[in-house]
């Protein structure tokens, strides 16, 4: 939670229990991370005969039928009841993985990818009404902010932990497609956690209707083309999404940059090479997670440095694209190392403005519209990694990946003067 990062600033302590429940929110963060194939998704696809297009393609499926589901969620959680929510999303995760392990044709990966979809869009917005559902029911609503800090460091440490184990996986049984198998224990284990979860955290329950829908559609159209029409929170919108988008493809492809490091290295220990990929690969994801989190906490601290956050937005999009044009540069010129570096960087960019990004279009936003609006900055960045998907997946395939980087990163480094900031709206 990345907007979460001055926890400690504002509540210097704890005024909740950790009761039962609280472990539970925890381990149910610490256990959703534990997709194993998240570090080495993008190797197995390639490892089954996909095109970096046809890869990129399967990313879009993705991004928009979460996008077009998460409009209907709440109501059908709302429902439903948010736990009976949650147990389906679940059950649609395992079928997920299930098909991802048997899948050998791309029609079957996309199946696969609409199921994860379902999973998603269903799940994350209702554990936190959950959670917030728990926080009014104890009076412990003032302490949002420091209680789900909590529960969202437990998923980092999953995810950190989740790519060792994976990479372990990996090792001893030389295979991607297994982590696909194993994944689905950790989210069997989360699945029987919402069965035990008190029933009052299901909500209200309203009514199902459809026409409901068909107005929550409407209201989220409605608001798009309001929010385009303010040139304001557009730009603001624009400067935080198209970098997230951005990120949010380009970061599997460390995956294929990795494989290659791992390659050019001396056997080491007498492992095969798919051995010593899993090693370079998993560690490498362990370390990177760690590296992201601490960019995250400090964020804040590092906000403080510039007496202007528009120049901090401005310069990290134009530092972030120009790092995505070196690690091209470098990967293709066999200075695989410093490719990683650079690639590194890009994440960390992305761990420092978000939060920086998102507390900003807060404040200039009018309070009664925040959640329209971060909803709406939401699509957009579906919207730019819809696009980035199949795009960097086309100049991959036609000129390699480091080739691709460098075009993509060259090409919204140009037209990002479009959506810079003025320097006037300070902090």
């Amino acid at each position: 939670m990345d907007n979460f990062i001055q926890t400690n600033k504002i509540y210097s302590k704890q005024r909740f229990d950790k009761d039962l429940q609280y472990y539970k929110f925890c381990l149910y963060g610490f256990l959703k991370n534990f997709r194993f194939f998240d570090a080495f998704i993008l190797l197995f696809f390639l490892e089954t005969g996909l095109t970096f297009l046809q890869i990129g393609t399967i990313y879009t499926i993705r991004e928009i039928f979460v996008n077009i589901l998460e409009i209907p969620s709440g109501i059908i959680a709302d429902s439903f009841g948010r736990r009976r929510t949650m147990i389906f999303s679940f059950i649609s995760y395992i079928i997920s993985f299930v098909i991802f392990y048997f899948a050998t044709k791309y029609y079957l990966f996309v199946i696969a990818i609409l199921f994860y979809a379902f999973g998603d869009a269903f799940r994350t917005g209702t554990h936190k009404a959950m959670i917030f559902e728990y926080l009014k029911i104890k009076h412990w609503e003032d302490q949002k902010v420091y209680y789900y800090g909590h529960t969202r460091s437990a998923s980092q440490i999953g995810s950190a932990i989740s790519s060792l184990v994976a990479a372990a996986i990996v090792f001893y049984t030389g295979t991607f497609r297994l982590i696909f198998i194993c994944s689905i224990i950790p989210y069997f284990i989360d699945l029987l956690l919402m069965i035990s979860y008190p029933k009052e955290l299901d909500g209200e329950l309203k009514e199902f209707k459809t026409d409901l829908i068909k107005h929550q559609f409407k209201k989220v159209f409605k608001t798009f083309i309001r929010s385009i029409k303010n040139i304001h929170i557009l730009k603001i919108t624009a400067n935080l999404s198209v970098y997230s988008g951005f990120f949010k493809i380009s970061k599997d492809y460390l995956q294929p940059i990795l494989q290659t490091f791992a390659l050019s290295l001396p056997l080491i220990f007498a492992v095969n090479e798919k051995q010593q990929i899993s090693i370079v690969v998993g560690v490498s994801y362990f370390v990177i997670y760690i590296i992201t989190s601490v960019a995250a906490r400090n964020s804040g601290n590092f906000s403080s440095l510039f007496k202007n956050v528009t120049k901090i937005l401005n310069l990290s999009l134009i530092f972030g694209f120009l790092m995505g044009i070196f690690s091209g540069f470098f990967y293709n010129t066999k200075f695989v190392f410093l490719s990683i570096i650079f690639f590194i960087i890009i994440l960390i960019i992305e761990n420092i403005r978000k939060p920086i990004g998102i507390a900003y279009l807060s404040d200039k936003t009018d309070k009664k519209i925040l959640a329209t609006i971060l909803s709406f900055e939401s699509q957009v960045k579906t919207l730019a990694a819809a696009i980035f998907a199949p795009t960097i997946g086309f100049f991959a395939d036609k000129y390699g990946v480091g080739i691709s980087l460098i075009i993509v990163s060259i090409l919204v480094l140009l037209i990002s003067p479009v959506y810079f900031l003025k320097s006037k709206n300070k902090n």
